[in-house]
């Protein structure tokens, strides 16, 4: 599933990255509106981890949709 496509379904999906990435919240969740750069950003700072990282893990997650 490319961006645009998850971006439209987003109420669809979005509980899919809360199943995921645990220690997201809602807001979080709501931040990222199915946009790419923002779910890297957010999980980035959430996870303390590189954004090269965070960037494999949400594609990892897209290619599970």
């Amino acid at each position: 599933m490319n961006w645009d496509q998850i971006k439209g379904k987003w109420t669809q999906v979005k509980g899919s990255a809360r199943s995921k990435w645990g220690e997201l919240t809602d807001d979080d969740i709501e931040k990222a509106a199915g946009q790419k750069d923002r779910m890297v950003g957010i999980i980035q700072e959430k996870y303390g981890i590189a954004k090269h990282e965070a960037e494999k893990q949400v594609d990892e997650w897209t290619s599970t949709l």
